[in-house]
């Protein structure tokens, strides 16, 4: 696709899909190989357009973007060959000879929508499940990160396909434009507001799509933990990417009687990872745009009305901070925060923790320091969400065998690893036959006799 045409033409990807050069092995690992190349040989072009967009570290970059990328396809190389081979199923004795068996097929020619957040990974890595499968792609990058788009949209012309992969750029409008095409399956990555658009769209064609939205994931600490480990997890995983992840712990429910041992150590985590003055570190990053700045600003002026807390409108900085005393209906509690502000509520049992998530939408993520297994089990059973990590945070998401998404408002559909495939593919059943026997007892006229044994194998035989 050139780069002044706004919309790809859709039956240009179809048509190579229908000449089936995606389905095959070589083409599909090929472009896997290409896609690596290009996060490898690109590392610091990636590096320096993210940073560009919303000052987030190299290492950081490395971390959450195309190191994990990288690995995504190595795993999905070492196992694609298995992931493809016709699924052998044993069938009942009636339909014998004959065999059973299905497929994986690829849905044809996909959209995958991306979020500015981590404007690589969330397009690479649903490109690599679709690519994997079979599919041709279109590929929306966020235009809220800029920098990143564009070098996305440069890289995926000059390392992949063209004539089964086209990237798309542009606004809110050319998304719209975009979903008015039919295409066999969607992806989508970003709010539940834009997520509910896209569903729609998709139920104009009556598209299948997946939805990865976001949600007030909880953190619950008890008080049996090593709460300086529990402390400097909580702060790495919240203040990572200035606290704008889907995944991220949206409030703690910290016990009673481990609270300011908690807020202690993660006060000190803080100055440990970022120093006196984060707004100086090379490590922290900036809220993405005007909007989502003073977005965040008024949420922190309603919660400490008092001040003490330096933001910078010029430089769109929101400052890592802590929340004490937050109570379950305060405002910052009604919505997904998506920024660096962390409340912090106390409870006297988990019944009370319980009770405080199970009255919120369903969340993208639960996560529990606890070293006591029954607790485990309890909030493993009794919760309703998308994953739970125990006495760790967000590495749920970022193995490869573990299945990525949401439930309810937190959005539907996984991927990663063989989710993805799966995701991007669907099950074909296969049932092949001999011509003979051919018995007449299948067929009509049924007499009472033929009924009576027609009865008796279906019961015993089927």
């Amino acid at each position: 696709m050139q780069k002044n045409q706004a919309i790809p033409d859709v039956a240009l990807l179809r048509e190579t899909f229908d000449r089936g050069i995606t389905h095959d092995f070589f083409w599909r690992s090929s472009q896997l190989h290409a896609l690596k190349s290009f996060l490898i040989e690109c590392e610091k072009d990636i590096a320096d357009a993210v940073y560009a967009d919303f000052r987030k570290s190299a290492a950081e970059t490395l971390l959450t973007e195309t190191g994990y990328l990288c690995g995504e396809i190595r795993h999905t190389l070492k196992h694609l060959k298995s992931w493809m081979k016709p699924q052998r199923v044993s069938i009942p004795l009636i339909y014998k000879p004959g065999r059973g068996y299905y497929t994986r097929e690829p849905y044809g020619v996909v959209c995958i929508i991306g979020a500015w957040n981590y404007p690589v990974n969330l397009c690479l890595a649903p490109l690599i499940s679709a690519l994997a499968a079979g599919n041709c792609a279109v590929v929306k990058p966020s235009e809220l990160a800029p920098n990143t788009s564009k070098l996305i949209a440069d890289g995926l012309r000059r390392y992949l396909d063209q004539r089964a992969i086209c990237v798309v750029e542009g606004g809110v409008e050319i998304s719209k434009k975009l979903l008015e095409e039919r295409f066999d399956y969607l992806f989508f990555t970003g709010s539940q507001k834009i997520g509910r658009e896209v569903m729609y769209a998709a139920a104009k064609h009556l598209t299948p799509l997946t939805l990865e939205l976001g949600g007030k994931c909880p953190c619950i600490v008890e008080e049996n933990v090593d709460l300086n480990v529990a402390a400097r997890r909580i702060v790495w995983a919240k203040f990572l990417n200035g606290g704008q992840t889907c995944i991220s712990p949206d409030y703690v429910l910290v016990h009673k009687h481990a609270e300011d041992e908690l807020l202690r150590n993660m006060r000190e985590a803080i100055a440990h990872f970022y120093g006196d003055d984060p707004k100086k570190s090379p490590d922290y990053p900036r809220i993405i745009n005007e909007h989502h700045f003073r977005r965040l600003e008024k949420l922190l002026v309603d919660s400490i009305p008092s001040g003490g807390n330096t933001t910078d409108q010029h430089e769109q900085y929101i400052p890592p901070t802590i929340l004490q005393g937050v109570r379950p209906e305060d405002k910052i509690m009604q919505s997904e925060i998506f920024g660096p502000l962390l409340p912090v509520i106390s409870y006297g049992d988990i019944r009370e923790a319980l009770d405080i998530i199970g009255k919120g939408d369903n969340p993208l993520a639960l996560y529990l320091f606890s070293s006591d297994p029954k607790v485990q089990q309890r909030v493993v059973r009794q919760s309703k969400t998308g994953g739970v990590c125990i006495n760790d945070m967000l590495f749920q998401a970022s193995c490869h065998m573990l299945p990525f998404g949401g439930i309810g408002n937190s959005g539907f559909g996984t991927y990663h690893g063989r989710a993805g495939f799966n995701t991007f593919s669907f099950q074909r059943s296969v049932l092949k036959r001999s011509f003979y026997p051919d018995p007449d007892l299948r067929y009509p006229p049924y007499s009472r006799v033929k009924l009576s044994i027609l009865k008796h194998l279906i019961t015993y035989f089927h």
